[in-house]
């Protein structure tokens, strides 16, 4: 079981593990109980913790980064019970995670934060540094595969150069086409035009009949 694959689904308190998705809907277990069950996504929806991210009074982070504020400081700053009164769920906030964005990010979101952090470290899904590798190794796949399709695109571009030149000069032959053949009266021309072979006679050439001198 991998962080990637926890969701939270709306209706359904605590988190799940996605263990197949279907036509209308998934298959999920329980982070808590360790049931299994069919959930209809015409009821609810999933949303994986991956994709969730915080309001700060700077630029959004993801939820990861929440989590790992709180297990970074929890030596020194014990996390809070879900059941805590809001003063002490702020406060504890305030502690871990001095950038939020008090006006947006409401009691209600914290207290499910702290529910969420209590049941990914009892399932050990508080790995960040595993997170953070396999984030980079799909990145380095993905930017491999890219290179790659450049690369196969490059040979086929140059192959297509001397096509296009051949049709624009008219000179040289077309691939996998024929040159024209010579047009039979020019070739009927140059047959007559040519000396006679050994052993055969030229042909005599008529005479031009002589003018009359004119009568005085």
């Amino acid at each position: 079981m991998q962080y990637r694959e926890i969701v939270a689904v709306t209706g359904l308190s605590g988190l799940f593990q996605l263990i197949a998705s279907k036509q209308d809907g998934a298959i999920v277990r329980s982070l808590e109980d360790k049931s299994t069950k069919f959930v209809s996504s015409r009821i609810h929806n999933f949303t994986p913790l991956e994709s969730i991210e915080v309001f700060t009074t700077g630029e959004n982070v993801n939820l990861a980064e929440v989590f790992k504020a709180m297990l970074d400081q929890e030596a020194k700053t014990a996390p809070v019970g879900a059941k805590a009164d809001n003063n002490a769920i702020k406060s504890y906030f305030k502690s871990v995670f001095p950038t939020f964005d008090e006006e947006r990010v409401y009691v209600s979101d914290m207290k499910k934060m702290v529910k969420w952090y209590a049941i990914l470290k009892s399932n050990d899904l508080l790995r960040f540094e595993e997170v953070a590798e396999e984030a980079a190794d799909e990145t380095a796949a993905v930017e491999a595969a890219a290179g790659e399709t450049e690369a196969a695109e490059k040979p086929a571009k140059k192959a297509a150069k001397p096509k296009k030149a051949a049709a624009k000069d008219g000179a040289e032959e077309v691939a996998g086409e024929e040159a024209p053949a010579e047009k039979p009266k020019k070739a009927r021309a140059k047959k007559e035009d040519a000396p006679a072979a050994e052993g055969e006679e030229a042909p005599k050439k008529k005479a031009a009949p002589k003018k009359k001198k004119a009568e005085e």
